[in-house]
């Protein structure tokens, strides 16, 4: 999607089928559908939200005072990090769908090597523990912003308050807002099941919502 979308679309027209993916960001939420379908020719200008549950859900943990070793072993015995957690601690995976939110629903090509994202590895708990002391909390924040044909992206820790609707995405629950020309600010988020264990449900049904669109079209 990141590398190929206008080529891919462009193919798949001109052999009368359709190239989806819904699942690729935040799991089965309707980001790119609701774009195509109920917000025809809207513009996003800007977005902010956590797109990795795996960081989200080390950072809360170490909140409650595990380690980060601590807390990346649970993410690996839950099923929602890899053996080697780097593409996500490190940033990548989040980077990754900036790249595709942006060239998709942005209309303006971009990788996630042009994002050159900062990870969490350094967030100590030292940090962590001042900033609750505060009312704040750190969250891995992506983002972007098109200020005429250019795009500024970024994925890198901030500290957020309670003013911001990231500050109550705990553990595994995930969102974004959005905002356009015509809507200011639509969020989606994606809250914690209660028992969650990096089941594939979410992507599952983002497979599912799109096979069915495709078919009613």
């Amino acid at each position: 999607m990141v590398h190929g979308y206008r080529e891919l679309t462009e193919l798949a027209e001109s052999k009368g089928r359709k190239f989806r993916f819904e699942s690729a960001v935040l799991g089965g939420a309707p980001v790119f559908s609701v774009f195509r379908e109920s917000f025809p020719l809207a513009e996003p200008s800007s977005f902010k939200g956590i797109l990795n549950a795996t960081t989200n859900i080390i950072l809360s943990r170490m909140e409650n005072g595990e380690s980060y070793e601590e807390a990346v072993t649970y993410c690996q015995s839950i099923g929602v990090a890899e053996r080697d957690p780097t593409n996500d601690v490190d940033g990548w995976d989040s980077a990754i769908k900036v790249a595709g939110l942006v060239t998709v629903l942005m209309d303006t090509p971009i990788t996630p090597q042009q994002i050159k994202p900062t990870g969490i590895l350094g967030i100590t708990p030292r940090m962590i523990a001042r900033a609750k002391a505060e009312g704040k909390r750190y969250k891995l924040v992506c983002s972007a912003e098109k200020v005429g044909d250019q795009v500024k992206a970024s994925v890198a820790p901030q500290l957020v308050d309670s003013s911001s609707p990231l500050y109550g995405m705990m553990n595994s629950s995930t969102g974004v807002t959005f905002r356009t020309d015509v809507i200011l600010d639509y969020s989606i988020t994606l809250s914690e099941r209660p028992g969650m264990q990096g089941g594939p449900v979410e992507t599952a049904y983002g497979l599912f919502a799109d096979f069915v669109n495709i078919a009613r079209q």
